[in-house]
């Protein structure tokens, strides 16, 4: 499928309250948001109309906005119908869907208290495979990068707010440096964090371990594979701190996340040197169950 920008495409976009054509929905350059990282936002996936956990994603949506004191326009049910309208108005089945807010042009400078936050919806289908689809059955390159996870203090880690997703970057164009993918993100003290969008898992003699995700955004892909694990039987330690020298000598590392689904990691760069991993059995098995769960009946709508 040929990338389109995305300024330069076709379709609708739900924008404070109507749906409008995908051109229209436009802003100022001089937005809070684009100058000060004041947005938030979600990244979830629907599958044959029905958007995986789609009411756990807005009531994050709406947590992360009030850690990072944004006053939210929309509760919970508009957020909702507002996906379902930009579906709906795209005739999208299969797609993934971007659920955000941002503060406006009303203000410049660290004081938002005249800004009014903006809230929007779009959806697209080009991102099948959130990493190259040929990395992807590969396995996926990670490299150790300077780059980390800083204390809970410093940033509110669990909020999915834009100004967050600036260390990513950074990371990811310091894993390309080194011949690498994507990055392997350590926190502050050191220990494995995660990817630069990810969550990483690791198997060793049969067990699955993944970091507390006390330092880092606890994925709800993350907890839907911890569940189903434990469900097959699987036994799951998410509790403990994770060097990275401990998770070179694992027998299998993949990630997790909406965007990502499960992804294999095949190759761990790390002080300058490469640790290889084979595409195991128990990622697989995790991977064709998520499929199966991901596509099957959509969960129920609470009242």
């Amino acid at each position: 499928m040929t990338h389109l920008p995305f300024d330069d495409r076709d379709g609708f976009i739900y924008l404070d309250g109507k749906i409008i054509p995908w051109r229209e929905a436009q802003t100022h350059v001089l937005t809070h948001g684009l100058h000060y990282s004041s947005s938030v936002f979600e990244g979830e996936r629907a599958y044959g109309g029905n958007i995986f956990l789609s009411e756990k994603h807005s009531a994050r949506l709406i947590k992360s906005a009030e850690m990072v004191h944004m006053p939210m326009p929309v509760d919970l049910d508009a957020i909702e119908n507002a996906k379902r309208e930009v579906l709906e108005a795209n005739g999208f089945k299969d797609a993934y869907v971007r659920a955000f807010a941002y503060l406006g042009g009303e203000q410049m400078g660290i004081d938002t208290t005249k800004c009014v936050t903006h809230f929007a919806v779009a959806a697209w289908t080009d991102w099948q495979s959130y990493f190259d689809p040929a990395e992807r059955k590969k396995g996926l390159t990670l490299a150790t990068v300077p780059t980390r996870r800083p204390p809970p203090e410093c940033m509110r880690v669990h909020s999915k707010s834009a100004g967050n997703y600036q260390m990513s970057m950074i990371a990811k164009r310091e894993a390309h440096a080194l011949g690498a993918y994507d990055a392997l993100m350590l926190d502050w003290e050191g220990y494995v964090a995660e990817s630069s969008g990810a969550n990483i898992f690791m198997v060793k003699d049969g067990v699955i371990l993944t970091p507390n995700a006390d330092r880092f955004l606890n994925g709800l892909t993350r907890q839907t594979i911890i569940q189903i694990a434990r469900d097959n039987g699987y036994t799951v330690d998410d509790t403990q701190r994770i060097l990275p020298e401990e998770l070179i000598r694992a027998d299998e590392i993949f990630l997790t996340g909406t965007a990502a689904e499960i992804s294999l990691v095949s190759k761990i760069i790390h002080d300058g040197e490469e640790y290889s991993f084979g595409v195991g059995p128990v990622g697989l098995e995790l991977a064709s169950a998520y499929t199966d769960l991901v596509n099957s009946a959509p969960e129920p709508h609470s009242p």
